[in-house]
């Protein structure tokens, strides 16, 4: 506003002085911009729901913008009860009482839904839940996200399928439904994404929901132990992603979608879904409660030619590599995580050397990297002056340019490895080798290890000695072979929780730059 025009509202000089209070007020209000209310409604709808619901605290036209918020995400942290102390039946009935309230005031239009009850393990009343979501689903709404409570004890919420009929679904894009049942009768034309958690659906229901829903691209499915057979219907042209984890009764995946191109999958090679796999670029396998997986995807998985990134995560190994004639001819990065945590399913004699004859397999292989997790290293250790180290001559490896190694250790053949990759990787650019299994950690800079309680994660002595041992493997054999053109990385280990250092030995390494 003006000053003129705001002096005229406020009248003479003397009455200015004589209401400070009234001042400040006006020029409180003058501060908000005069806008049109649909510009209001759509500045507040980009706001988080925290901040639009206390912009509806100070302003008449904020609070009918935060009745008519487009974005419902209701949790614990969005109503602000994580901090909370109360008993959790009481708990519970705060979190209905706000989030009813919030829902029965609410103008429409919302376009996506995400409540999280899975903080807490009281049963949420049934009717409270199909009114919201009646209140939420409507023409327009393009995500729902529903997450109910936590335990095997606690009941499983049905779904009511018939707030999607009558048009009000088929605008939803994406659907995430963890711990409930869910029992569709037709499909979502603009579905999307499908995400179950825990969710009780046949496999027939399922099916029948994939075929009518003909957008689909994408599916996760994760402990939905009631699916049996899963069939991907041939008219999904734009389905690329499947995710299939903890399905304990999934017998087989027919795979009918002909542009298919990225799963992750737990389990054996024969659960990988059969069909038409020229498509497929990209494969993340997973078993921890199996073996031998790294064996079987080099002596049994199906031919793949345009496979460009493989990742396996096995429990251990048994077998070592087998040399086989099968060649991944795209393949650029390869990724192989041995862990020994369930089952212990590593073997003493398993021969890390023999995963060279992957790289071989791979001629175009750009990133190559291997992360060991191991309670105890069980192999063959390498000893102070031993020379008699293996060679593969004639076993190049042209196009390999980065190698990551996580949990180095001190077995003999994963120094082979390491020393056969920098003798014959002829484009290798940077060497990271870390001590630690550590996925999330990059860099050269110290790890720390310390989490919310300022403590670090517990790790018995025997893996602090292995780290040390390693790093010290590390400066005796593999730093005089790294050539001046490579550069390499060792990472330090965390300052706290690795001080206990093996007695009579020191180690030294440094970090070359090309």
């Amino acid at each position: 506003m003006s000053t003129a025009s705001a002096d005229k509202r406020k009248g003479s000089p003397g009455q200015q002085d004589d209401d400070p209070q009234a001042q400040g007020r006006k020029r409180l209000r003058s501060s908000v911009p005069d806008l049109p209310k649909d510009i209001w409604h759509h500045i507040l709808s980009l706001l988080p729901l925290p901040d639009a619901a206390r912009a509806g605290c100070v302003s008449q036209t904020f609070r009918s913008s935060w009745r008519s918020h487009p974005n419902l995400t209701l949790s614990m942290e969005t109503l602000r009860l994580d901090g909370h102390t109360c008993r959790e039946d009481k708990l519970a009935r705060v979190f209905t009482k706000r989030v009813n309230r919030i829902m029965r005031k609410h103008s429409g239009g919302v376009r996506t839904f995400n409540l999280s009850y899975n903080y807490l393990r009281s049963f949420l009343d049934t009717s409270y839940l199909n009114r919201w979501l009646e209140i939420a689903v409507t023409p327009g709404i393009e995500e729902v996200k529903l997450s109910m409570p936590l335990g095997r004890t606690a009941v499983y919420y049905e779904f009511p399928c018939p707030v999607l009929s009558n048009g009000n679904g088929n605008s939803i894009r994406h659907l995430h439904l963890s711990r409930c049942a869910f029992h569709p009768t037709a499909g979502l034309g603009c579905l999307t994404r499908l995400f179950l958690l825990e969710v009780r659906i046949m496999g027939d229901e399922l099916g029948h929901l994939l075929s009518s829903s003909l957008a689909m691209e994408e599916l996760c499915l994760n402990s939905c132990d009631k699916i049996i057979r899963l069939k991907i219907s041939c008219l999904l042209n734009r389905f690329s992603c499947l995710s299939v984890f903890h399905c304990k009764s999934l017998e087989v995946i027919e795979n009918r979608a002909p542009n298919l191109c990225f799963v992750r999958i737990d389990g054996a090679v024969e659960k990988l879904p059969v069909g038409d796999l020229l498509q497929m670029k990209r494969l993340h396998m997973l078993d921890y409660y199996e073996s031998d997986l790294v064996h079987d995807a080099r002596s049994k998985l199906p031919i793949m030619p345009n496979l460009e990134t493989l990742n396996l995560s096995s429990a251990g190994l048994m077998f070592n590599t087998p040399i086989l004639a099968v060649k991944f001819l795209f393949l650029k990065n390869l990724q192989i995580d041995l862990n020994d945590g369930q089952t212990g399913g590593f073997s003493p004699s398993y021969d890390y050397f023999s995963l060279a004859y992957f790289l071989d397999a791979c001629p175009v292989l750009e990133k190559f990297v291997l992360g060991v997790s191991q309670t105890r290293v069980k192999h063959e250790l390498i000893s102070d002056g031993d020379s008699n180290m293996r060679r593969m001559p004639g076993h190049v490896h042209c196009s390999v340019k980065n190698v990551r190694i996580m949990g180095f250790c001190s077995a003999k053949s994963m120094v082979e490895l390491t020393c056969h990759i920098l003798e014959n990787a002829t484009s290798l650019e940077r060497l990271t080798l870390d001590a630690e299994y550590d996925n999330s950690s990059y860099g050269d800079a110290e790890r720390s290890c310390v989490g919310k309680k300022g403590e670090c994660n517990p790790k018995s002595r025997s893996m602090i000695m292995h780290a040390h041992k390693g790093l010290e493997v590390i400066g005796k054999y593999v730093l005089e072979k790294v050539p001046s053109t490579v550069q390499l990385s060792v990472k330090k280990l965390c300052s706290r929780c690795h001080k206990i250092k093996p007695k009579g030995f020191r180690y030294e390494y440094r970090t070359t730059n090309p």
